[in-house]
């Protein structure tokens, strides 16, 4: 399919060339590779007026000759001024995505402006003025102490590079603020992040002040355009690295350029953002549990738990993690209930908390800051005696029950009832609703599968 061109709409010329003996634009795609890259449609001047990116350019491309292109409102006077275009290939569809931001930026193409229908654009803005910088996204992006990298177009598939590139650099996306000479950072416990090795925890003084912002020098190089001077580079400090015996360096930066090398390999952009919270700020939110809860710290690293079955069958269970009150999908644990028949919420809910937390016991991880569970005081009280079975002394452990939207605390005879447009309870409910849409989705595809599965074997024969 990727090879195939939509039905082409007649542009200004009514044959197949352009002026002076060219290809016209909807035959000059037809030769377009059907790898990533960059393409530029250019009016009769010459003038670029329009920049985009593809994983398969040829498709890409084509599509803007179709019919749909030349109805859609969005699209028609662009399709209407295209006169040429171009090409400039891509190794993957993070360097294609950040050449595209480049290329806005120099240029400046008055459609790439008119399409986003008043929006804000995104950026990738990395802070200068730190100890140790930090990466973020962000669509009002600070007007000093920042390098800033944009306009992008898709704020999710910006999000997906940002996640990509955080397990090449490690550099740190979180709002603390990190004084390299306060000794009380050495105490401080590192997120999620740190153990699956996506940062190099400075919040503990594990890396440097000049080992961090030598990786935040090399992401730049990579986001200016220079991945393949910096993979060289790269290459020769291994070497060097080598040479001196520093082994676990050399290693580290090993891993790196692969890493990079493999980016092509990396799928689609957008399957590594992260979910973007519209309706919650996230610090207000982590600030307002605190104070509620009566914690001593903000809770950074928040679990949440939901049962999900249908007509009694096929019970399963999810575990979402946020980090910073955001959503991190890769903490995010699937499990299908083993020992319980029927429906019985209370045990399911008792089975994954075992599984989950000898787990992290046994292999020495931190518990989160707090767990929350999706239900009422039946269901905390369970989670709370497989607890006392196990002779783990547990996190500090809430539920959320949906009906009156009530919290309920170990200990406490009644239930804390917030303002419905408290963000501390906002952010609760929305680390409820995504363990619950979760545990659903996952409720659904074991239902497809098992359907899939009776398909193959074909109808059952009636009992006689």
């Amino acid at each position: 399919m990727d090879d195939q061109i939509p039905e082409f709409v007649d542009l200004s010329q009514s044959d197949d060339s352009a002026p002076g003996g060219a290809f016209a634009p909807r035959e000059k795609v037809r030769t377009f590779p059907t790898t990533p890259g960059v393409y530029l449609m250019k009016d009769s001047q010459g003038c670029v007026i329009y920049v985009g990116k593809a994983i398969n350019l040829r498709s890409r491309a084509g599509s803007y000759f179709n019919r749909a292109a030349e109805i859609e409102q969005r699209t028609a006077e662009l399709v209407l001024q295209i006169a040429d275009i171009d090409y400039i290939d891509a190794e993957s569809e993070v360097d294609a995505l950040l050449m595209e931001a480049r290329l806005i930026k120099d240029i400046q193409p008055k459609f790439n402006t008119q399409l986003k229908d008043g929006k804000t654009f995104p950026y990738l803005q990395i802070t200068t003025r730190e100890d140790f910088p930090r990466v973020e996204f962000t669509r009002q992006p600070e007007t000093s102490g920042v390098k800033l990298y944009g306009p992008f177009l898709n704020s999710a598939q910006l999000r997906g590079a940002i996640a990509i590139l955080q397990k090449i650099f490690r550099f740190r996306t979180c709002t603390l603020d990190i004084d390299e000479h306060d000794e009380r950072w050495r105490w401080f416990r590192p997120c999620l992040l740190a153990s699956i090795n996506q940062c190099t925890a400075p919040c503990n003084q594990r890396i440097s002040k000049e080992d961090y912002r030598e990786d935040i020098r090399r992401l730049k190089i990579f986001l200016d355009g220079g991945k393949a001077s910096l993979v060289k580079e790269m290459e020769a400090s291994m070497m060097q690295a080598s040479k001196e015996l520093k082994f676990e360096k050399a290693a580290r930066i090993r891993d790196e350029i692969k890493s990079l090398k493999d980016l092509s390999l990396r799928g689609n952009l957008e399957s590594h953002a992260q979910p973007e919270v519209f309706y919650i700020d996230p610090q207000k939110g982590l600030a307002g549990l605190k104070k509620v809860l009566k914690l001593d710290q903000i809770p950074r690293r928040i679990e949440g738990v939901d049962i999900a079955h249908i007509q009694g069958k096929d019970t399963v269970a999810s575990l979402v993690q946020f980090i910073d009150g955001l959503p991190f999908k890769p903490g995010y644990k699937k499990f299908q209930i083993q020992s319980v028949e029927g429906v019985d919420d209370f045990a399911s809910m008792r089975e994954v908390i075992t599984r989950r937390f000898r787990r992290l016991v046994q292999e020495d991880e931190a518990f989160p800051d707090l767990l929350l569970i999706d239900g009422g005081k039946g269901q905390l009280n369970a989670v709370m005696d497989t607890f006392q079975v196990l002779g783990i002394k547990p996190p500090t452990t809430i539920s959320l029950a949906k009906k009156q939207e009530e919290i309920f605390v170990p200990g406490q005879s009644e239930s804390i009832r917030l303002s419905r447009h408290s963000f501390g309870l906002r952010l609760l409910q929305y680390v409820r609703d995504e363990a619950h849409r979760f545990a659903q989705s996952y409720h659904h595809l074991l239902r497809r599968k098992s359907t899939f599965e009776d398909n193959r074997k074909g109808p059952r024969k009636k009992k006689s």
